[in-house]
Formats: C-alpha cells, sequence, structure tokens
C-alpha cells in the first residue's frame, strides 16, 4: 500500500516511515508534485491536520494522511499549541522557539506539559482522526541533539532522557507521534 504523508518534513517522514511496516509505503509530497505549502490555519491542532490531508486528496486525488502535532505547557494555558512550530515567529526555527519558551517559564515551578499529534487519514472517501499524546516537562536547559522541535527541551514521563537524546525506536514507542501512528497502522491493517 502506497499513501501519501502530507508533509515536507524529512525528518517527520523518516521517523513515520520507520514505524511502519514494508507493507505500507510513504510518498512524500515532493513525489507527487506537491511543492505549495498547504495551508495550516485552523485554530486546533486536528482542524490543521484535517486542512491537510483535505488539500492533498481534493487538489491531487490521493489517499493520505496528514499529521499535526502542538506542544501544550500547562503554566502557559496550553499554549504555544497549535502555533508551536512558529511560535517565536514566522521564520519557524526551533532554537528561536525553545528560547522563548525557556523564557516564558523561567520563574514557572509547573513544568508539565504534553505533546499532541493528530493525524487525519483519508482514504477510500472517509476520513479518519487518531491521537497520540505524550506526558512530561519542559526541562531547565536544552539537551541531545538526536529529534528535532523542542525534543531538546521535553522530558517524557518515567525517563531522566529529553526526546532528544532518546534514539528514533525509543522515541517511536512512547512519542505523541508513536501513539497516534500506531492506531494508523492498527487501522490500515484492517483494510
Amino acid at each position: 500500500m502506497k499513501l501519501v504523508f502530507a508533509t515536507n518534513n524529512k525528518h517527520k517522514i523518516e521517523e513515520v516511515q520507520h514505524m511502519l511496516p514494508a507493507s505500507i509505503e510513504i510518498v512524500s509530497l515532493e513525489s507527487i508534485g506537491c511543492f505549495e505549502d498547504i495551508p495550516e490555519t485552523a485554530d486546533t491542532i486536528e482542524g490543521n491536520a484535517i486542512m491537510k490531508a483535505n488539500y492533498v486528496t481534493q487538489k491531487y486525488g490521493y489517499d493520505c494522511f496528514a499529521d499535526d502535532t502542538g506542544l501544550e505547557v500547562d503554566a502557559l494555558n496550553g499554549e504555544p499549541g497549535v502555533f508551536s512550530a512558529h511560535y517565536a515567529g514566522e521564520q519557524r526555527n526551533s532554537d528561536d522557539n525553545m528560547n522563548k519558551l525557556l523564557d516564558a517559564l523561567s520563574a514557572a515551578s509547573d513544568r508539565n506539559a504534553q505533546f499532541k499529534t493528530v493525524i487525519a487519514l483519508n482514504l477510500n472517501g472517509k476520513q479518519h482522526l487518531f491521537t497520540g499524546i505524550a506526558r512530561g516537562e519542559i526541562t531547565i536547559e536544552k539537551t541531545g541533539n538526536q529529534g528535532f522541535g523542542y525534543d531538546p527541551i521535553f522530558k517524557p514521563q518515567g525517563f531522566e532522557l529529553t526526546f532528544a537524546q532518546l534514539s528514533l525506536e525509543e522515541k517511536g514507542a512512547i512519542s505523541h507521534r508513536g501513539k497516534a501512528t500506531e492506531q494508523l497502522i492498527n487501522f490500515l491493517k484492517t483494510k
């Protein structure tokens, strides 16, 4: 089975393909000739995932899935949430985003947070949603060089290491994207 993954993020493609069985091949947006920026203007994580999946299905005619992820920090009333990718500005720079978040939490004693991923799958004319959540806390400083985004400052519950210190296998087994992808895989196995 081939499915388009509606993202240009090579890290996400690699991470998700690593979790999928060999029978499911991810096709990139580049491979289908989609080079434009897909709108992500919804005010929820679910809304953005749906918007991206629908864009590819409607414009290119492919079954596909899209995800959107947000980091929700308790002390910041769920921010940055849907704005996680461009929290520090439209340049979408991970270091800038992490620095802004660490500054915002500099005096906070509550550093609890969660990553939330929603995958919207358009398959055979129907849409299905899968949600994964990883609880944890925001560290005081950046640690590790694996992963991407906020991984160097997010320590998942039950671990002494940040996501950026874990291997792809370790992170995939416990991460928000891993949990949502597992639901997606289990669903696809029934098809």
